[in-house]
This record gives structure tokens, C-alpha cells and sequence, in this order.
């Protein structure tokens, strides 16, 4: 039988929502913890194809979700490129940062990224043979404007405030640092697929933040042109987008994307996607990642109400958001059980 996930993706209604969680190999698992600790610092787990995998499996030994997404991070493709990239403790992030166009001509050509990303395909070929059956494999990349944002401020923002400044005041430099990271994704992805991933997922966690026509520029169209690529290359290959921070501009996002399926955040009810985003595909999400800590009652009474909200097509049930740190592995068993209808 075709996996769940793909099932949904195809734009089956299930009787029951296959499952899984945004940074569901994280802090939150002890198991992850340890394996951390072993690797000794973010980046060398990153590019440890042994411990990567690794930690990927561990939710899915855990929990049995539906699907394993790929162990890595949004900001080693512009590592790969040639930026220097270090994590500060506790602070997250640093980076190099690209703002001129001499800068962005510095870059390495996309070519170059795969002698650095390849631990990265080697993690994606050992999950292939480790995970179960049934269990699906995503693969995934920041989308441009997300990874674009942090190479700009050489860190993360809370308002994406240097990568405005920068499409304000030189927008040829910033549209060409949207191409090279559109171009780039695709080799990124497409070599995620190549070496094993059943399906691949955008994350443009900041697309939130860019308003009127650079919505459609800087978020919309580099998330279709990479889509329309990486299917052209791989026919069949389903395409999770998400736009996280769109709000009503959810709403025809699988067509103008041509996107498989929309992530939802949790800015958006259920009820409202369902009427206006669920008529044009598949959608993921939404509940609020807050349940995750708190629990009880609510997250059940939440996690039920997604579930109908969803019920009349297709969905894959996860949340608005990534798990948190301070998540109770408790409570995302109990999430489980509630739609698999064991509570």
C-alpha cells in the first residue's frame, strides 16, 4: 500500500490524518540530547551522516510518526556557497554576511555546493534504507528569502529589518541574491531526491514579514520556480511549501506555488483554511506548538478540532510550527493517541 503521506499528497481524504512535526528531531527528546553531546557542537551533527541519521530515526522509534524529515539545517546551503557559518551558544546563528554585489559575485558557483553538502546526501541514503516501510522521507531547504534574510544580517532578526534595508536601497544586489539562492535550492534538493528523498518541503519562515508585491516576488515566485524545476527533473516528486506568516494570502497559494501540499501556521484557523485553502490541495498543519508544553485538555480538545476542521480532504496533521525545546515528550504521545482515536 502507498505510504500515508503520499496518499495525502496525492489528494486522498484519509480516515485518519497521517502524522508528523515540524523539528521533530530536536531538544525536546533526551535520546537527541545525548547524541548532541556526542557530536559535540551543532554543526559537526549536522555533517556527521552517522549521527544525523541518527537522530532523525529517534522520533520515529519513539512515536512511529508517518514521516522522518531529514536531519540538517536551513544555512548549510549558504555555507556550502561560501559563507562562513559558526553557532554561538545559546544565541544561535552567525554568519558572513553577503550586502554587496561584489559579495554576491564571490559566492561559489552551484556547482561547487555538493563537495560540502555531501554528508548531507550520505544522511538522506542511510535513512532511505533504516526507516520503516511505511514511513515517508522529506527532504527539505530554507526557501530564498528565509535563508536570503539571515545572510544579509549575518544573523537572525526579529523584524528581518537588514534584509528590507537592503531591497529598499539595492534591490538589483538583494534580486540577484534571491536568484542564486532559487538556483542553488534546486541542485540542493534535487540531490536530496537523487540520493533517496520521497519528498521535499520549503520552509519560508519569514515570508510572513514582506508585504504587497514583495510577497509575490521575493516569496511566492522563487517557491514556484523552484517547485516547477525540481518536478520537471523528478516527475511525481510532491512539493510541501510553507509560507509560514501569510495569513489570508494562504488562500491560492497551491496554484500560484504549484505546490503538492500548503503548511499552514497556526495564525489562521482550521476552519478558515479548510474553506479557503483545503479546495485547492492538501494542506499540513496547524496546531499551535504551545500544546505541546501545556497539554492536557486542551491539546486534545485541539488536536480533535484540527482533525474535523480538516476531515472533509486532504491533510497531514502537524503543527503551526516547530516543537519547542521545553515540549513534553508526554504530551506530543498523547497528540498521537488523540487522532489516532486511542483517547
Amino acid at each position: 500500500m502507498t505510504k500515508t503521506i503520499l496518499r495525502a499528497l496525492a489528494g486522498e481524504r484519509l480516515p485518519t490524518p497521517p502524522v508528523w512535526m515540524m523539528r521533530q528531531a530536536g531538544r525536546y527528546l533526551p535520546e537527541y540530547r545525548a547524541t548532541r553531546a556526542q557530536a559535540g557542537d551543532f554543526l559537526s551533527l549536522c555533517y556527521n551522516p552517522e549521527l544525523a541519521a541518527e537522530v532523525t530515526l529517534q522520533p520515529i522509534r519513539r512515536y512511529g510518526f508517518d514521516a522522518a524529515i531529514l536531519f540538517a539545517d536551513i544555512l548549510l546551503l549558504p555555507q556550502a556557497l561560501g559563507v562562513d557559518l559558526w553557532f554561538e551558544t545559546g544565541e544561535g546563528p552567525r554568519m558572513s554576511t553577503v550586502t554587496t554585489a561584489a559579495e554576491l559575485a564571490a559566492l561559489r558557483p552551484d556547482s561547487a555546493i555538493h563537495d560540502t553538502l555531501a554528508p548531507v546526501y550520505e544522511t538522506v541514503r542511510i535513512l532511505s534504507r533504516a526507516l520503516p516501510a511505511e514511513t515517508t522521507l522529506i527532504g527539505f531547504a530554507g526557501a530564498p528569502w528565509t535563508v536570503a534574510t539571515y545572510m544579509v544580517a549575518g544573523r537572525g532578526t526579529p523584524d528581518q529589518g537588514p534584509a528590507h534595508a537592503l531591497k529598499t536601497a539595492d534591490r538589483a544586489t538583494f534580486t540577484g541574491l534571491i536568484d542564486r539562492l532559487t538556483t542553488a535550492t534546486v541542485e540542493y534538493l534535487s540531490a536530496q531526491v537523487q540520493a533517496g528523498a520521497e519528498v521535499v518541503k520549503l520552509f519560508d519562515s519569514w515570508a510572513g514579514s514582506l508585504q504587497g508585491d514583495d510577497f509575490v516576488e521575493f516569496a511566492v515566485e522563487p517557491a514556484r520556480k523552484i517547485t516547477a524545476e525540481l518536478k520537471s527533473r523528478h516527475p511525481g516528486l510532491p512539493v510541501i511549501a510553507f509560507p509560514r506568516g501569510a495569513g489570508e494570502r494562504f488562500a491560492g497559494l497551491h496554484k500560484a506555488i504549484g505546490a503538492d501540499c500548503i503548511a499552514l501556521d497556526d495564525g489562521v484557523t482550521p476552519e478558515w483554511a479548510a474553506a479557503h485553502v483545503q479546495s485547492g490541495g492538501c494542506v499540513q498543519g496547524n496546531l499551535a506548538s504551545h500544546h505541546m508544553v501545556t497539554g492536557g485538555a486542551d491539546l486534545v480538545r485541539e488536536t480533535r478540532r484540527v482533525v474535523e476542521a480538516f476531515a472533509g480532504g486532504p491533510h497531514i496533521f502537524n503543527l503551526g510550527h516547530g516543537i519547542t525545546p521545553d515540549a513534553d515528550p508526554e504530551n506530543v504521545q498523547l497528540m498521537i493517541d488523540t487522532l489516532r482515536g486511542r483517547v
